[in-house]
């Protein structure tokens, strides 16, 4: 018998948030596809070229433009405008699968969105520790493109 002294713990992550934000539902939902999508950028400000196409078993990918690039994931789940499901491995170049979902729902004062990434594989360390900073920056930019484009 071979032990590699792996626990489970080691192949798994789970990051959830809730996201409260002032705008209406379909403003929201929109919001979401524009920041993932063609919004997209690292937590330093630049640019990430992220898109995606927002129907059952679209691409989510990142463009490096002359047919290069990183596919992230496919829409497992869509639900306009309360579920976005994706499912792939992500910024993960190994072996490991994620999903990826975002429930919105109307509350008193706008929208709740419910964000779950769960994924299972040879989780890279440096991954791991980077991972819940990274959706907290792309959720707050979906966030602040929502509230900026309702009306006043």
């Amino acid at each position: 018998m071979i032990t590699t002294g792996i626990k489970i713990e080691d192949l798994t992550l789970n990051v959830t948030e809730e996201i409260q934000v002032r705008a209406p539902l379909e403003a929201t939902f929109a919001a979401l596809l524009e920041q993932l999508g063609p919004f997209n950028e690292t937590a330093e400000g630049k640019p990430m070229p992220m898109k995606i196409e927002p129907w059952p078993g679209g691409r989510w990918y990142r463009d490096l433009g002359d047919s290069n690039g990183h596919f992230w994931g496919s829409v497992q789940a869509i639900k306009r405008p309360t579920l976005l499901e994706i499912t792939g491995p992500l910024f993960m170049s190994y072996p490991v699968v994620s999903n990826v979902q975002y429930r919105l729902n109307q509350v008193d004062g706008g929208t709740l969105i419910q964000f779950r990434h769960s994924a299972l594989g040879l989780i890279q360390d440096d991954h791991r520790k980077g991972v819940t900073g990274g959706w907290k920056h792309i959720n707050e930019g979906v966030r602040k493109r929502a509230e900026a484009a309702r009306p006043r």
